[in-house]
């Protein structure tokens, strides 16, 4: 008890998948790499600044 296997993993899923649908999870997942592309960009620009 404690560890999750595949299965496990595979039916919490489909339940996500049936609650919330393709559609929104795909909305989801577009959103979470512009932000993480966002963060990645802030970086690059912060580093790049001259520190005073």
């Amino acid at each position: 008890m404690g560890s999750l296997s595949v299965w496990h993993w595979l039916i919490v899923l489909a339940v996500v998948v049936v609650l919330f649908g393709t559609g929104k999870l795909r909305n989801l997942g577009a959103d979470l790499g512009g932000a993480v592309r966002g963060f990645k960009e802030g970086i690059k620009e912060g580093s790049s600044a001259p520190e005073r």
